[in-house]
């Protein structure tokens, strides 16, 4: 394959989102758009391999090559492995398939002028087909690339089942639909997800795959995009390595969607981002934008052990319902992890408990500029005391389920010390390269996903979100990248959106 010098377009990164603006942008036949992915890429739907399309396994476990890991601190002495998609369609790609949207409420934080709930709700629906009959017509679309379904009553797994009979049981609310705005609210129900007679559908699958061979569009797998090329505060182009071997490929415009760890990296790289950080590394300062890598927000997650009485033999989806109560969603697994997981060692069953709305604040510093070094994650989880409090409550709330009647028939939930111990993450990074108005310093973008200070790069990626929504991110996400793939098709044809 002959390198390309040149495209009108270079999408960073194809995961959920450069995979969208990779196949909407290439919808201009006058238009040429090169997406670089750092994992490997597929040329059809019939390349992509059964692991990574089975729904009832997760293939992120030791060892596996449709993943990036990189080691984060979660708190003071407590750091995780964290395991995200490295792959065409990206983390999307190898999860559990959760496609619930963000409430209306979330949106309070984003930009009005562009990003209220009532402007991005088609951009929701125009993005799904829902395959549920009894789905309200009126929130859901029938017509769009990612698939959508729940697991219906009757073929739910014995353990969903009971949780959410206790729940209901308990007083909550069960809703039909979690994707309507008033699931906001808070219950249970069952989990949308894009998932199809068992296969995960991915970005790639749904959007990319189908579109591939069209002639203004290429996609390269295996090659890594070191840093962003300028001429003064315009963007050039990126360099690139493959192989070992480093290239530069030019364009005027470029959009990062490496994802919320690598995008800041990237730009930080680049010369954009705080200039003290810059300077020590050495870096020429293209932009100060002191927000970048810093302020941003995820779900804490702490694991509830569980003995089920019996062994279930039952396939199913690694989620099949939740309940949201305040400001926790508890998550009753279906199988344990090292089940859903080749290569990891046994552990317990466990549900979990996410704290959908934490006050913390991480931050993301290079530990070097070698574009393979893992930069420096720090989540800051549970620092203070009105989360500590939230997630204890969480926690009790998952146990009391558990003891309730109906649950105890098929769990037995063992003492434990602390609970908050087994902290972990959701993986639903957000906001490390926020939207906001100029008033705000820590701001990395405008309303359309510019990078204040340069020219021609964009950022479409979870960075971008002011704050992780209130409930997993990756339908948010296509809708994201559909309403930005807009803004900037209509900004090429000088439409004022």
């Amino acid at each position: 394959m002959n390198p390309i010098e040149f495209a009108d377009v270079i999408v960073v990164g194809g995961g959920s989102c450069g995979c969208v603006l990779a196949s909407r942008l290439s919808e201009n036949p006058d238009r040429s758009v090169l997406l670089l992915e750092a994992g490997p890429a597929f040329h059809s739907v019939a390349d992509v391999p059964a692991a990574v399309l089975d729904a009832s396994t997760l293939p992120i476990g030791p060892g596996s090559e449709w993943v990036g890991t990189y080691t984060a601190e979660l708190a003071a002495g407590v750091s995780r492995t964290i395991a995200r998609g490295r792959v065409l369609g990206g983390s999307g790609a190898v999860n559990g398939g959760y496609f619930v949207r963000a409430t209306p409420g979330d949106f309070d934080a984003w930009p009005q002028s562009l990003w209220s709930f009532d402007q991005v709700l088609p951009f929701y629906i125009g993005s799904e087909t829902d395959l549920d009959a009894d789905a309200v017509d009126r929130w859901h679309g029938s017509r769009g690339p990612m698939p959508v379904s729940r697991t219906s009553e009757q073929d739910r797994h014995p353990l969903t089942a009971s949780f959410v009979q206790a729940a209901a049981n308990a007083g909550f609310r069960f809703h039909e639909d979690m994707n309507a705005p008033d699931a906001a609210v808070g219950g249970v129900g069952a989990v949308p997800s894009n998932i199809r007679n068992g296969t995960r559908v991915s970005a790639a699958l749904a959007y990319l795959l189908p579109v591939i061979d069209r002639k203004n569009l290429r996609v390269q797998g295996n090659t890594t995009v070191s840093s962003l090329m300028f001429e003064k505060d315009r963007v050039a182009g990126v360099e690139i390595i493959v192989d070992g071997v480093r290239s530069i490929v030019k364009s005027d415009r470029v959009i990062l969607s490496a994802g919320a760890v690598h995008t800041p990296a990237l730009l930080l790289r680049s010369g954009i981002g705080p200039a003290e950080s810059s300077v020590a590394l050495g870096i020429p300062v293209i932009s100060d934008n002191p927000g970048v890598g810093r302020g941003f927000s995820d779900h804490p997650e702490v694991a509830v052990p569980v003995a089920t009485t019996e062994e279930f033999s039952t396939v199913s989806r690694a989620l099949e319902a939740v309940l949201h109560s305040g400001d926790v969603e508890i998550r009753p697994y279906t199988r344990r992890f090292d089940r859903l997981i080749s290569g990891l060692s046994r552990g317990p069953h466990v549900f979990g408990v996410g704290l959908m709305r934490s006050t913390a604040r991480g931050s993301i510093t290079l530990r070097s500029l070698d574009p393979f070094e893992s930069p420096d994650v720090r989540y800051r989880y549970l620092e203070s005391e009105v989360d500590r409090r939230a997630m204890r409550e969480g926690v009790e709330l998952a146990r009391d389920l558990l003891a309730s009647p109906i649950m105890s028939e098929i769990v037995d939930v063992p003492a434990i010390d602390d609970p908050l111990a087994a902290l972990g993450t959701s993986l639903h990074l957000s906001g490390s390269a926020k939207m906001g108005p100029e008033s705000d310093p820590e701001a990395v973008l405008d309303d359309h996903c510019r990078v204040r200070g340069v020219d021609g790069v964009l950022v479409v990626d979870t960075s971008a979100f002011p704050v992780v929504p209130s409930r997993g991110p990756h339908a948010t996400a296509i809708m994201f990248a559909e309403r930005a793939a807009a803004l900037i098709a209509d900004h090429g044809r000088g439409v004022e959106a």
